[in-house]
């Protein structure tokens, strides 16, 4: 009674001083909480009927809003803070819509809220009439189910509004290590570089302090921008988001590599609009998306390897009417998520018929598959040939991961990365000498080489991820041996920094070491499969070698390809600390993947890009794993 008697103020000034003492722990939360219950003593339908009160509002998740509306007063160096993510429950997987909202907010903070709740919105409600301020919450986005069941609408999605909640109802900031604020610092050396002398187009070279062009579409800026957002780069990445308002136009009388335009720019955009919620991004992406389109008008279905994105016409090479392999089945990740995006079916339909088709093509041997396939026929060509290095990697990447985007349903994906590593063990597996490292060689009409190309280092990350998705325990075995590999074609250099390509001694002589290294091949181009390989190890088995390994390497591209001035260059010869004859050029995978990975190697928070959500595309660009309604 004298509770009832007392003002609406009162009640709301004496709650605020529980809440206060709570937090302060003057009390603990369950005398709070009796309390509480002494003092309201009031039915659930009583306090079901309070909190429709106008002016109450509950504390819902936060859509990710886009990076221009941070809160300017979080200090001078707001990103260099992570947001740590407690682990969702367990959902079964499959395509629906997906939802785009904030990270969970941390578990202790929840079971707070969820008791002084009531108190708290008093409070807020007085403080949201007053400021509309949001809280931006710079990491990867959560996705969480759409509850509807309904098909995919034909219209492009709007990410939802933001709503406004309060700092301390984010959960707490997870430090930032001093090896990932290294990755940091090396990232935005090499965005001064690029902005200072490169803005706005494709590559830097940084020695001579210019840039070169490719497609002319700046594709060092749209592969760095989930980086950025990532590593917490606000400004960096605000100045990047304008860039692309302003100045990314597709309408352009130029041709484009499908591949390389497809993983590059399509992956960037999606993956940035995923992590920002920023629809600038998905308006670009479907713009580009329906420009690369014509590559797909061929007899066979099997696109041509170049588009003219301004004139909507394609073409094979000037040379053979061939395109890789690798290249038009690695392009499924990122057309299948822009038809779930956009409604629009024609862009999976493209590319699902291209892994239905080679899915029944003749000329494998036990599911390794050649380089190149006509466009013409639809047939292999160069038969004879296998290997997990340039023009068929990423064939066997993408088999997994779309099995994985899409819900772990489609058993043809499945059964052709079984049947391919079940190949790769038959014929392309050998161990070294003296060291007994196992590697991956090439396969010749028969004849094996003992050659291993930087590239193939991909692969024990990717067994690595189809392990931690139920396949085969000894994928995991055969990991841990392969990128043990990997690393020793760095250790085993002077520099430090592996080469394109290494040649493996199968048998033991006096002075060599395994790993033997030729002329033409020993440049370095600032690759990141064997980062890449080393965050996935870690992530799944926790074992600090391998963030001792990757810094290592970190510390080696500091040492021989970090230019003064800014940036990072390609050099001719890992064999030569005295000169490693710089190239003059630093690729956009530097930034859009080998740093990105670093940064993500380096961190013991498994919710940032939690691989339960995410797939990366082959150039790092996390998209999302489709979930159930």
């Amino acid at each position: 009674k004298k509770w009832k008697q007392l003002s609406r103020l009162q009640r709301s000034v004496i709650l605020f001083l529980f809440a206060f003492l709570a937090v302060c722990g003057v009390i603990s939360y369950t005398s709070m909480g009796e309390a509480w219950k002494s003092l309201t003593n009031k039915s659930l339908d009583d306090q079901r009927t309070e909190q429709e009160i106008p002016g109450l509002k509950l504390a819902n998740p936060a859509v990710l809003p886009a990076p221009q509306k941070a809160d300017a007063n979080h200090g001078d160096y707001p990103e260099l803070s992570l947001q740590k993510q407690p682990k969702p429950p367990h959902i079964r997987r499959g395509p629906s819509n997906l939802q785009i909202k904030a990270p969970w907010r941390d578990t202790r903070l929840r079971t707070r809220h969820s008791t002084i709740r009531a108190v708290e919105e008093v409070v807020q409600a007085n403080k949201e009439e007053k400021t509309e301020k949001s809280i931006i919450s710079w990491r990867g986005a959560v996705i969480e189910p759409d509850q509807s069941t309904e098909p995919p609408s034909s219209k492009i999605k709007e990410p939802e509004k933001p709503s406004s909640v309060e700092a301390e109802d984010q959960k707490e900031p997870v430090p930032i290590n001093e090896r990932q604020l290294a990755v940091i610092e090396a990232f935005r050396h090499a965005w001064r570089g690029y902005k200072d002398f490169a803005w706005g187009h494709d590559e830097l070279k940084p020695l001579s302090k210019s840039y070169s062009e490719w497609f002319g579409l700046g594709l060092t800026l749209i592969d760095a921008l989930d980086t950025m957002w990532i590593l917490g780069l606000k400004e960096e990445f605000e100045e990047a988001r304008k860039w692309v308002a302003n100045n990314l136009v597709f309408d352009k009388n130029v041709d484009v590599n499908l591949f390389e335009s497809t993983i590059r720019i399509l992956g960037g955009l999606l993956s940035t609009y995923h992590l920002s919620g920023d629809s600038l991004f998905l308006e670009k992406a479907k713009d580009i998306g329906n420009r690369l389109m014509p590559a797909f008008k061929t007899p066979s279905k099997i696109p041509y390897s170049d588009v003219n994105i301004g004139r909507g016409t394609a073409h094979p090479p000037r040379w053979t009417s061939d395109s890789t392999v690798a290249e038009v089945t690695s392009i499924q990740l990122e057309f299948r998520e822009l038809s779930r995006l956009t409604g629009d079916e024609k862009f999976q339909k493209a590319v699902d018929e291209v892994m239905k088709h080679v899915h029944t093509l003749s000329g494998k041997n036990d599911g390794l598959v050649p380089m190149f396939i006509n466009t013409n026929s639809g047939q292999f060509t160069h038969l004879g040939v296998y290997t997990l290095g340039a023009r068929a990697d990423s064939y066997y990447e993408y088999l997994l991961k779309q099995w994985i985007q899409g819900g772990k349903k489609e058993n043809e994906l499945l059964e052709d990365y079984m049947r391919a590593m079940e190949g790769v063990k038959k014929h392309l597996l050998q161990r070294s000498a003296p060291k007994k490292l196992t590697f991956v060689g090439e396969l010749a009409h028969g004849h094996f080489s003992a050659k291993m190309d930087h590239l193939v280092c991909f692969l024990p990350g990717t067994l690595a991820l189809g392990a931690h998705n139920g396949l085969a325990a000894d994928h995991m075995k055969l990991a841990e041996a392969l990128i043990e590999t990997c690393y020793q074609m760095y250790a085993q250099v002077e520099t430090g920094l592996s080469p394109e390509i290494v040649h493996f001694n199968l048998h033991a002589q006096e002075g060599h070491k395994d790993v033997e290294i030729k002329p033409a091949d020993r440049h370095n181009l600032l690759r990141p499969e064997t980062v890449e390989s080393l965050f996935y190890m870690y992530r799944f088995t926790g074992d600090k070698k391998y963030q001792d390994w990757g810094w290592e390497i970190l510390q080696n591209f500091n040492k021989y390809t970090r230019v003064p001035t800014g940036g990072y260059t390609s050099i001719n010869n890992v064999q030569n600390p005295s000169n490693p004859e710089p190239r003059d050029k630093m690729e956009s995978f530097f930034l859009g993947e080998t740093l990105k990975y670093m940064f993500l190697l380096f961190s013991d928070d498994i919710d940032l890009i939690n691989l339960d959500k995410y797939v990366f595309n082959t150039e790092a660009h996390p998209l999302p794993i489709w979930v159930p309604a």
